[in-house]
């Protein structure tokens, strides 16, 4: 059993904190690049949304940040299909009408 047995909680406590670190200065590294590109040539957006679908692997905060920006692009594409002139209309090429002969099959 000896000094094996004392070194493994150890290492195993060790790699987690490096995997943590690594998320941290990987996704962090990603938000601040995202940050850069929205001023700069870059898809920004994208960036800063991988940088958080990274950090959210081992941080909370970065989990109610991504699920708060989920929900709100939910509610955003809502609004503007509401919007949009139309939208209450079939779309063309629905099922035959009585009125139009020529779409019946």
């Amino acid at each position: 059993m000896g000094v094996w047995a004392r070194v493994e909680p150890l290492l195993q406590v060790l790699a987690r904190a490096a995997r943590r670190g690594g998320v941290f200065l990987v996704g962090m590294t990603l938000l601040a690049a995202g940050a850069a590109m929205l001023v700069l040539p870059g898809p920004g957006i994208a960036v800063i949304l991988l940088g958080l679908v990274v950090l959210s692997a081992e941080f909370q905060w970065a989990q109610r940040a991504l699920a708060w920006l989920r929900e709100r692009a939910s509610d955003v594409k809502s609004q503007a299909q509401a919007r949009m002139p139309g939208a209450d209309r079939r779309p063309p090429g629905g099922p035959p009408t009585r009125d139009r002969p020529d779409r019946a099959a």
